[in-house]
């Protein structure tokens, strides 16, 4: 049995990355662990981050890969409504996050990969890959949608969508995010996410439909073909699943041992737009400063980071997960949304930000 460390960080990507440089920033002795063998990959994302996020991670300008000016909403074979005023970044999210580690790491935080979680014990004792057991003082789990640490304190995202990309040729300069609503892409929606001279091309559905993702991201790459805005290779596949149900109470303990969770193991992705890459940055750094702010004898820290995230998130959640749940009645008795329901489900339009 060993005591090291004082904070044990499971999980390395922006989440877990940001809690590790923000709690060794703050003196204490951070192991942050990770069972995929690199920072990064396989990339699970469309990469888009709003612009704001280059205000609180550095990393972030050296990783840019595309400028995003405004948002296209295509709904079902309407013309498409143009959002300015709508800036953002493609980035390259495995440079994005093997910086992230980089700077954990040289703020004194100790970041392993290929270590997995085997189990945590309700007497708060950790074992990692190969039998390792650990007693850390506090526990952060930033691993996941399908978070082992939220596992283990009771915590689970409860409802998913499924989603699957394709990296193509990019044929025509463009400087927005186009997004694809229709009532066959059930709980989700289609996009195109220019990136230089390649685009993210993907399509996101409820589980029940995973069967047909296939059929509607070939639908939509088609479409895309046809008018000429994208060319026929395919350069990379990805997909996974995104949590949708909301956000989470991050805050619970095995035995005396506080466990907190951040980013995705949180539930703070947006429940319509699937975007969580900005609320790990913001809450992996929080939840590493309320960490180590409770060891060095706050006893509030960790109350208040659970208010301080509600605070900062739980606002947008909720409506969002008011237009979500909407839209998902509206497939009640076999119906379909119709295009108003489907705008009022969308960031896009003033709809969506009425009462």
């Amino acid at each position: 049995m060993r005591p090291y460390p004082d904070i044990l960080v499971i999980g390395l990507g922006p989440a877990g990355s940001c809690a590790a440089y923000a709690a060794a920033e703050a003196g204490a002795t951070v192991l942050a662990v990770d069972k995929r063998s690199r920072a990064g990959h396989p990339v699970q994302c469309a990469e888009f981050v709003p612009a704001m996020l280059g205000q609180e991670v550095p990393a972030l300008d050296p990783v840019a890969r595309q400028r995003i000016t405004g948002m296209i909403t295509k709904v079902e074979d309407d013309a498409p409504d143009l959002k300015d005023r709508f800036p953002g970044h493609i980035i390259d999210r495995e440079a994005f996050d093997a910086a992230l580690v980089d700077r954990a790491v040289a703020a004194g935080a100790d970041c392993r990969f290929g270590v997995a979680l085997e189990t945590i014990a309700a007497t708060s004792v950790v074992t990692l890959a190969g039998g390792v057991m650990l007693t850390p003082r506090a526990i952060i789990g930033a691993d996941g949608p399908r978070s082992p640490t939220g596992k283990a304190i009771g915590r689970r995202n409860s409802a998913f969508v499924e989603t699957r990309q394709i990296t193509v040729p990019l044929r025509q300069a463009h400087t927005a995010t186009d997004i694809f609503l229709a009532a066959e892409i059930e709980g989700g929606y289609g996009w195109l996410f220019p990136k230089g001279e390649v685009a993210n091309l993907g399509v996101g559905v409820v589980p029940a439909a995973k069967a047909r993702l296939k059929l509607l991201l070939d639908a939509l790459r088609a479409t895309l073909l046809e008018e000429g805005r994208i060319g026929p290779e395919i350069l990379g596949h990805t997909g996974g699943a995104i949590p949708v149900g909301g956000m989470l109470d991050p805050v619970s303990a095995l035995n005396t041992v506080p466990v907190l969770l951040a980013g995705d193991a949180a539930g703070l992705t947006n429940p319509v737009t699937g975007a969580g890459i900005s609320a790990a940055v913001a809450s992996g750094a929080m939840v590493g400063q309320a960490a180590a702010d409770w060891l060095a004898g706050n006893a509030g820290a960790l109350d208040d980071y659970a208010d301080d995230l509600a605070d900062l998130f739980k606002p947008a959640l909720d409506r969002a997960l008011t237009r979500r749940r909407e839209i998902l009645d509206s497939y009640a008795g076999g119906a379909a949304p119709t295009r108003a329901a489907l705008r009022r489900g969308w960031i896009a339009y003033p709809e969506y930000w009425a009462a």
